[in-house]
């Protein structure tokens, strides 16, 4: 007769439940992730900051010019009967195209995009610039006559010496 130990069960499931948890922690400290969750975090903070300079900055002096006009009060109903409001429209069970929602999430996007755009702008404007990577020599010396002669040069142009090519450039036939 076999005895079993309660134990052997029980260890063999912790075993599972460390090793799952090291695998997820492996999985989760991976640059990608890592990178991916610091994107959303600033990207809803820059979010943020968008939907308040459109709110806060660029709206109130728009107001007056634009006056109380509001977009989303205009729509069609689709079975001919007029009605003077969505609401009534909506309770009537017509249905109905929200033509002016439509216009007014259109112009927030543009006001939103011409920001972001701004914002952007600006944030390159401040960013420094990296020095541009300096390419490799176009010239050589010619070990005979020590011309400066082109780098794909096979022989000199003023001896006529052979030269070999730099390494990492294919030989010419």
């Amino acid at each position: 007769m076999k005895v079993i130990h309660v134990a052997e069960p029980i260890k063999k499931d912790l075993e599972k439940g460390v090793n799952f948890l090291r695998e997820f922690k492996k999985f989760a400290m991976r640059g990608n992730v890592v990178e991916l969750a610091v994107g959303v975090v600033v990207g809803t903070a820059f979010g943020k900051i968008v939907t308040s300079i459109v709110n806060d900055i660029l709206m109130p002096p728009l107001t007056p010019v634009l006056g109380k006009v509001d977009l989303k009060n205009l729509f069609i109903t689709l079975n001919g009967k007029f009605y003077t409001n969505v609401e009534e429209a909506r309770k009537a069970g017509a249905p109905v195209m929200l033509i002016g929602n439509f216009l007014q999430q259109v112009v927030e996007f543009l006001i939103i995009a011409f920001v972001v755009f701004l914002v952007v702008k600006q944030i390159n404007r401040l960013t420094v610039k990296s020095a541009p990577t300096p390419e490799g020599p176009t010239t050589k010396e010619c070990p005979q006559c020590f011309s400066v002669i082109p780098i794909k040069a096979t022989r000199c142009g003023h001896c006529t010496q052979p030269v070999a090519l730099p390494s990492g450039l294919p030989s010419q036939p």
